[in-house]
């Protein structure tokens, strides 16, 4: 990469508060404005477009922000160092004579060992050189490429049994106009509009588990964006959410539902036909079942994802029924049956 003491934000015409989208609009401005290929005659643009591309390189990546907004300069040296840039303020920094001197930095009760030597530059120079003539340590090293989310829904009913979905994403990958360049024939590429990479739109088919419950994420590897120089390619992120259902409730790999039982049966017991995830089942009914019993099904709830040959429960609750329609002759059978049952004073 090229080397500046000017401020990767001033090369781009940022504030040191600009968000990711600004940092992008900046960097296309001025590598069309300034890519060699469209400046022939100026022998100082491709010096230009190297710092504009070196400022996005970094700024555009949240991790080396990050670091090279703690330590400026000299942030890859912390980064190949181990450091992340959420350092306390205790870690060393190398002093005005290149002289540094540290025994640690804490982070909560962990202790991190850093560098102690009379010669900052002697200690690093053979990774990254001397600061103004650092080796560009990094820049054509493999990167993964992009990692990739999706949505997915599913009934509850998909999620007991599993089942397969077909989806479309987007993956990044180099332009084929531009062989990543940005530009084509001096202008900007007009497949990429500068950025070197465009979407591939491809569909992919996964399976979906048994027992697998909303937030889950399934990996399908290798069918993210395209890695750099050689890098593996990234993976994709299916999201899944499952649609509430009308007859159950779900609590992890417990099921709960709900039947109605009239009252004959309420009192003098009797049997009900009771939905499950794989059919129905017939429940026995006990003399003198009150309203808001509730039966457990063993085995009759979700599969467990990690062991899917095993099921939770599924807890079934009675709702006593009352007709509301009775003849004179029901009428005058329930006014005998309060009749016996009321006591005589």
């Amino acid at each position: 990469m090229a080397t500046t003491t000017k401020s990767y934000y001033d090369i781009l015409g940022i504030s040191r508060s600009a968000d990711a989208k600004q940092i992008k609009t900046a960097f296309r401005k001025l590598a069309r404005a300034n890519h060699p290929d469209a400046n022939r005659e100026d022998p100082t643009a491709e010096e230009r477009f190297k710092l504009a591309n070196e400022a996005n390189e970094v700024l555009g990546d949240p991790a080396s922000r990050k670091l090279y907004d703690r330590y400026g300069d000299d942030w890859r040296s912390y980064r190949d160092a181990g450091f992340s840039g959420d350092e306390s303020r205790s870690a060393s920094r190398p002093s005005a004579n290149g002289s540094s001197r540290s025994t640690g930095y804490g982070v909560g009760s962990d202790t991190f060992t850093t560098f102690e030597s009379d010669d900052m530059g002697g200690l690093l120079g053979g990774l990254f050189g001397r600061r103004g003539d650092r080796a560009d340590v990094g820049h054509s090293r493999s990167l993964k490429g992009q990692d990739l989310e999706a949505a997915v829904d599913v009934t509850l009913q998909e999620a007991y049994a599993g089942t397969n979905r077909r989806f479309d994403v987007d993956a990044p990958e180099t332009c084929p106009t531009c062989s990543g360049s940005g530009f084509a024939r001096g202008a900007p590429c007009p497949t990429c509009d500068t950025t070197g990479v465009r979407p591939r739109r491809k569909t992919l088919e996964v399976t979906i588990p048994a027992g697998v419950a909303s937030g889950h994420r399934i990996r399908v590897a290798g069918q993210g964006g395209e890695g750099r120089n050689g890098g593996p390619r990234g993976d994709v992120f299916l999201v899944v959410t499952v649609r509430p259902d009308p007859h159950f409730e779900r609590d992890g790999d417990l099921l709960r539902t709900s039947i109605d039982v009239d009252v004959y049966d309420a009192v003098l017991g009797g049997e009900a036909i009771v939905p499950t995830m794989s059919g129905k089942l017939a429940l026995t009914i006990p003399p003198g079942t009150q309203g808001g019993r509730q039966f457990r099904l063993r085995g009759q709830g979700m599969p467990r994802i990690k062991r899917p040959t095993e099921r939770g429960d599924l807890t079934v609750r009675v709702n006593v029924t009352v007709p509301t329609d009775l003849t004179d002759a029901e009428r005058t059978l329930f006014e005998q049956l309060k009749a016996l049952r009321t006591p005589s004073t």
